[in-house]
């Protein structure tokens, strides 16, 4: 009892919070119009459902469910920017993944309030510079190189590498906790990025996490590298993975190209991954899209007993109903070679604030 008056309380200091960080942004923004300050607060976020079957390969019987998310994990967020002075400023950002379908805050139980991001920093004309819980480069390098984008639900490539029921090849979250991180300003577009997990345990530096990242981008061209280190506590029966992801993204008039290729080799379990995917956006008029995406992922392991092949495949068509809500429906075919194939089906919708 005394935990639900405690959820409740929360919520409601939570709710009152939103409207006041609300009423502020719309002034800081207005300020910021009129050229009175380069300094704003402002709430956004994305909330999405899904409703369909569901079902992978390898299991017995389809679900029907009714999802949270979809395309984008659903959340809110609140983030700010003060003006310090010669191109000089503070940033900060607050966000947290919730459940539509539940009411639950995150995406799981052990997920932290502020669960999708929780820095502080810089901005400078010399880069960007921050520090707290903050989304994994690798992640948001793989949303540019799918068509699905950030999607934990229909896009095959983060199935295959960060989603658990799909034998997600990266260890560690998309999220990355007590991080560094510096981003580069663009440089006839090519920029980098470089992000240290410190670690925070005594005689344990083991579970720090590395990674260097780049993009380019020209016109209709991008391209993205990531390369990554993740090391667990030394107790964990997984201690240390090196994995990279390179691809390409190409816009033509009638269809936009994607492909990506990623690896990984984890040595407490002495196995080794690589992953392949293409994929395709095709414009249907000025508000529909076809959007199509295959992915390959061969596991080895030793002893190779251990080792498995996935292919997951998805074809979806999105609507835009305006400039922030969109509907769409989704078939997902899932295959593991030693198992039979499944199917998914499921209509969503989803809104932007």
């Amino acid at each position: 009892m005394q935990s639900n008056r405690f959820r409740r309380r929360l919520a409601v200091s939570a709710a009152s919070c939103l409207a006041l960080t609300a009423m502020h942004g719309a002034n800081a923004q207005s300020s910021m119009q009129s050229g009175a300050s380069d300094s704003f607060v402002q709430l956004y976020g994305t909330v999405g459902t899904y409703i369909g079957t569901s079902k992978r390969s390898g299991d017995p019987k389809a679900a029907f469910v009714e999802g949270s998310g979809g395309l984008t994990t659903s959340f809110w967020g609140i983030r700010g920017r003060e003006d310090l002075g010669g191109g000089n400023a503070m940033i900060f950002s607050l966000e947290s993944f919730f459940q539509p379908s539940t009411g639950a805050l995150g995406r799981k139980p052990t997920d932290p309030f502020f669960s999708r991001n929780a820095y502080m920093g810089f901005s400078t004309q010399y880069g960007t510079l921050t520090f707290g819980r903050q989304t994994n480069p690798t992640y948001v390098n793989m949303q540019e190189l799918n068509p699905f984008g950030a999607s934990v639900v229909f896009s095959p490539i983060v199935l295959q590498s960060f989603v658990s029921t799909y034998n997600g090849v990266l260890i560690g979250d998309t999220v990355w906790d007590n991080a560094i991180q510096y981003s580069s300003p663009s440089l006839k577009g090519l920029a980098v990025t470089g992000i240290y997990g410190v670690g925070g345990v005594a005689g344990q530096p083991g579970v720090a996490n590395l990674g260097l990242h780049a993009n380019y981008s020209s016109g209709p061209f991008y391209a993205g590298v990531s390369l990554q280190r993740v090391r667990t506590p030394v107790t964990a029966p997984v201690s240390e993975q090196d994995a990279w992801l390179a691809g390409m993204r190409y816009k033509l008039p009638f269809v936009t190209l994607y492909g990506a290729m990623e690896g990984s080799q984890t040595y407490g379990l002495r196995s080794s991954s690589r992953t392949y995917q293409a994929g395709a956006a095709v414009p249907t008029g000025p508000f529909g899209y076809v959007l199509a995406e295959w992915a390959r992922t061969n596991y080895d392991t030793v002893p190779a007993s251990h080792g498995w092949i996935r292919n997951t495949g998805a074809l979806a068509y999105d609507y835009l109903l305006s400039k922030r809500t969109d509907v769409y429906a989704v078939c997902l075919y899932d295959k593991i070679a030693s198992k039979g194939s499944a199917t998914t089906f499921s209509l969503a919708i989803r809104h932007r604030f």
